[in-house]
């Protein structure tokens, strides 16, 4: 099969350090090419893949001080998977809205998955207006407050099973892995240490448009004696935070899509204490891979109850649900549906 993995262009794929959307990419574009399909990835001119890279700008946009504007170079992303979209049998969109416009004549090759938030309301009349066009969800939640559409799946992410490994023991800390903004609740994640009296290890990037709210809210309470702040860190950095800890808080405030953060602390074996906000119940298994919880003082007694789960079995469940090859083999049902609509179409 001819595949075109469309890439967003803020990050490289994968990313060097924070990156989520970009990640899910680079592993699902590596796994296709592993299974034998030609696949050709638009991305960033800094990535690094084993399919046909077109490199659309030379390096990731949010690491180029010149960059102020990234729709004119997410235009030009568009122009590039147009010049050769005849080529393809199914062009896979990670990216907004800014491509429907061109490739609605081309609803019958084309899926995207939306990787974002669906609730605010200015999305609402325009999913309404390209409603013919292929979507793929990554949680049911993420559905909720959609117009009708034309849903052709539902793919939760996945990752290698040899990215992270198992910890058959957690240490003595919390940790906290994210971006720095109110939605992601890093403020609920340092009360809830501090009410515990653990220390919180808090590995988050800081964009430019949260730095305010990051100064004045947040920068204030990393002198706490609880809690130590790691800035952005890498896949290994990683294996080591997650692995370490005695479990993962993720106190949402917003309704998450996903959380790509759980499934990474399950391939650690460390389970993880989240709000009941968006995909959390969908992802989480209560009691099982950490404890689904209603508030901070429903987060402080799960800390304490952190211990008795199975680490084991966490890492059980992230094998069974969320590995990249479970993950590719949904999507090439939904690139086979759609290719099959398409020639039943043509016989007509």
């Amino acid at each position: 099969m001819k595949i075109a993995q469309v890439a967003p262009l803020a990050e490289s794929v994968p990313p060097k350090l924070y990156g989520g959307t970009e990640r899910v990419v680079s592993w699902l574009t590596e796994e296709l090419v592993s299974r034998g399909h030609q696949v050709t990835l638009f991305a960033s001119g800094d990535s690094q893949t084993a399919a046909q890279l077109v490199p659309v700008v030379p390096r990731a946009l949010r690491l180029s001080p010149h960059v102020r504007d990234c729709q004119p170079y997410n235009m030009m992303l568009a122009d590039s998977v147009l010049a050769e979209a005849d080529y393809f049998d199914i062009i896979h969109f990670h990216v907004e809205i800014f491509h429907y416009p061109a490739f609605r004549a081309m609803a019958d090759r084309i899926v995207t998955t939306l990787h974002g938030r669906l609730d605010l309301p200015d999305l609402h009349p325009f999913y309404s207006a390209f409603a013919d066009l292929p979507l793929v969800s990554i949680s049911h939640a993420q559905r909720k407050p959609m117009p009708p559409v034309n849903w052709v799946g539902n793919v939760h992410h996945g990752l290698p099973s040899d990215l992270y490994r198992a910890y058959p023991r957690g240490g003595d800390y919390l940790a906290f892995v994210g971006r720095i903004c109110e939605e992601k609740g890093v403020l609920h994640a340092i009360e809830i240490a501090e009410r515990v009296r653990i220390k919180l290890k808090i590995a988050a990037k800081v964009d430019p448009a949260d730095r305010p709210y990051f100064e004045e809210f947040v920068r204030p309470r990393l002198s706490s004696p609880y809690v130590e702040f790691l800035g952005e860190v890498g896949d290994r950095q990683k294996n080591e935070l997650f692995g370490g800890a005695l479990a993962v808080l993720f106190p949402i405030c917003w309704p998450e899509p996903f959380g790509l953060v759980m499934i990474e602390a399950m391939a650690c074996g460390t389970p993880v204490i989240a709000f009941n906000r968006g995909s959390v119940p969908e992802i989480l298994e209560n009691g099982l891979t950490g404890f689904v919880v209603d508030d901070v003082e429903q987060a402080v007694g799960a800390v304490g109850r952190a211990d008795s789960l199975d680490r084991k079995r966490i890492r059980q469940q992230f094998e069974r649900r969320f590995t990249v090859d479970q993950m590719t083999t949904k999507y090439l049902d939904v690139y086979g549906r759609l290719m099959g609509r398409r020639l039943a179409v043509a016989a007509a």
